[in-house]
């Protein structure tokens, strides 16, 4: 169980970590600060005890934002994982990003 400090940003990508099976649940803990925490259960492999996802890595930063158009959004280990998208239409993987034809900022890539 990994606790992170909640925002409106952090949950919506949290929930689509559980959609997305790299997650097996997540819950709000509100008594903890003014904003809450996370705590995310992490989905391990059964017979392997590997975790779920292999890797995580932060895309956009707060010096460098990293935009992209529905032409240029990028395929992650060629369709094996997921890059998190923030939108207009909010945030969503690339491939709900593709299907809405919308571009935005790339947060990052889960795989």
């Amino acid at each position: 169980v990994v606790e992170i400090p909640a925002s409106k940003l952090k949950l919506e990508m949290t929930k689509i970590l559980v959609d997305q099976g790299y997650a097996l649940s997540y819950k709000m803990a509100e008594d903890e600060g003014p904003q809450g925490t996370i705590k995310i259960a992490l989905k391990y492999d059964a017979m392997t005890k590997q975790p779920a996802f292999r890797g995580l890595t932060r895309v956009s930063k707060p010096g460098l934002r990293q935009y992209v158009n529905t032409d240029s959004m990028p395929r992650v280990k060629n369709g094996l994982g997921i890059a998190i998208v923030s939108t207009s239409k909010g945030v969503m993987t690339d491939k709900q990003a593709r299907a809405n034809k919308v571009g935005g900022e790339v947060l990052c890539y889960v795989y």
